[in-house]
């Protein structure tokens, strides 16, 4: 991942620190992908994958999520719970980073933006 990757990444984090989730992990790795984030509140452990698209892109962030990305970020969600014992209900999320000139102009958290099939 390049270091806007990462400056988006960083920037996801914060947004949804602001809406009261506590950072759990970053980039978690497994041999099917990477999960971007995995945050949680009171009731849900969220992972969540951040797309950013400029704001004069002609497809939103979340259709970079397609089924594909979705069955390795739930093969990888399914490998961490594995290791990671949690009574919370576990969600598939996505914050779309929207930018300008590779300024942010606004930031969007899709809650349960995918399932477990």
């Amino acid at each position: 991942m390049n270091n806007k990757g990462k400056l988006w990444e960083i920037e996801a984090v914060n947004y949804l620190r602001k809406k009261r989730y506590r950072l759990v992990d970053v980039n978690f790795a497994t041999r099917f992908g990477e999960i971007d984030i995995i945050v949680k509140n009171r009731k849900y452990l969220c992972f969540v994958e951040v797309k950013q698209r400029d704001s004069k892109s002609i497809a939103m962030p979340r259709e970079f999520v397609d089924y594909a990305k979705q069955q390795r970020i739930i093969a990888s969600a399914k490998i961490y719970l594995s290791k990671n014992q949690t009574a919370l209900q576990p969600r598939f999320d996505v914050v779309e980073v929207y930018t300008d000139n590779n300024e942010i102009k606004s930031i969007k958290h899709l809650e349960n933006a995918f399932n477990l099939l």
